[in-house]
């Protein structure tokens, strides 16, 4: 008697596959013998060094380079990690002003950044970040070829897009952090309104990260049931301006920790954490997070613009995008936050 075919076999997993996600590239699978893993963290401010600190902790990587350009500052965070070392797993520290440093990384994430003058025109920023990372991405690139680039700092979706285009890098291999913080404090914010666990709470919020930001109303589930399509039409419609109520808590929660002491480090240093070991320990998770979207929900193939949206990731970086469906107000939004990027874009002349 002939034994029963498995699903895979059949085909059964690579139908269902398809149907839910759109591949960017045939990836190149891990390396079976490459054990020795190693981060780098471009910019040791409030958020860089945050960042390092989560790595060490969680124990993501077996090497960690630090560089800014501060020459003691650095010593001093390189020092002050170091001190730690029997608290903490065994990981090698360095740190220096040289990007040769930062040679064999497997991930290099950029936190460096400038500030928004007062008064200062987004477009004036742009151009300031644009020479500051004229400086960073080309030698990062080249003392790591095949590196993931993760960009941190902000506006991240425009600085993720002229990091592709600086480093020669394919898209794949560059993303941002985009909305992967945001859509973890909708989901606190939602797991709160609801009373149920975070945990249990499958939510996005994608497009530009920021005000602008999309959040996907009509995917929302807790424990895979799906919110607003079991509710009457008017409880709905009631429900969605408690919902809209709390993108907008999700947009202000960040500007709030900032008014209170200064600047946001610790949940961004777990944010990209979590893409850290995603990508690195190839997960195949799904994360919102800045991409390359043209072609995607109706984006223009000629808007190279770098936007979130909920990607399955792993040792190649960016493997697909998941296919939600977005109604059509959603997707009108998307679009919009894509005009508006590409037109910015266009100004910079890169």
């Amino acid at each position: 008697m002939k034994k029963a075919s498995s699903l895979s076999e059949l085909g059964f997993a690579n139908d269902v596959h398809h149907a839910l996600f759109r591949p960017i590239q045939e990836a190149a699978p891990p390396s079976p013998t490459k054990r020795h893993t190693k981060i780098s963290v471009v910019g040791a401010g409030n958020v860089g060094m945050a960042i390092a600190q989560t790595i060490l902790t969680q124990h993501l990587a077996d090497e960690l380079a630090l560089v800014d350009a501060k020459p003691d500052m650095l010593r001093g965070e390189m020092l002050d990690l170091q001190h730690a070392a029997a608290f903490l797993p065994h990981t090698k520290i360095l740190a220096s002003t040289d990007y040769s440093v930062t040679a064999g990384s497997d991930i290099c994430i950029i936190t460096a950044g400038a500030r928004q003058l007062p008064g200062e025109t987004r477009l004036s920023l742009l151009q300031r970040n644009l020479a500051l990372f004229k400086h960073i991405v080309p030698p990062v690139a080249k003392h790591s070829p095949g590196a993931l680039l993760l960009v941190v700092s902000n506006p991240v979706d425009v600085l993720t897009y002229i990091a592709w285009k600086l480093s020669g890098f394919p898209p794949n291999r560059v993303i941002g952090s985009g909305t992967n913080l945001d859509s973890s404090r909708f989901k606190f914010l939602l797991a709160e309104h609801l009373e149920v666990n975070a945990q249990d709470v499958q939510a996005y919020m994608v497009g530009e990260h920021g005000d602008s930001s999309v959040a996907l109303w009509s995917s929302i589930s807790v424990g895979g049931v799906p919110i607003l399509s079991q509710l009457t039409k008017d409880k709905a419609a009631m429900e969605q301006g408690v919902l809209e109520r709390i993108r907008k808590a999700v947009v202000e929660s960040a500007y709030e920790v900032i008014r209170l002491k200064g600047y946001t480090s610790w949940a961004i240093g777990y944010s990209v954490a979590s893409l850290a070991r995603s990508l690195l320990r190839d997960q195949h998770r799904i994360h919102p997070v800045s991409l390359l979207a043209k072609g995607f929900y109706g984006i223009p193939e000629d808007h190279e613009v770098f936007l979130s949206l909920p990607a399955q990731l792993g040792r190649s970086g960016v493997l697909s995008v998941a296919n939600i469906q977005l109604s059509e107000e959603e997707a009108a939004r998307l679009r919009r936050s894509a005009d508006t990027l590409w037109e910015l874009q266009r100004q910079l002349e890169i």
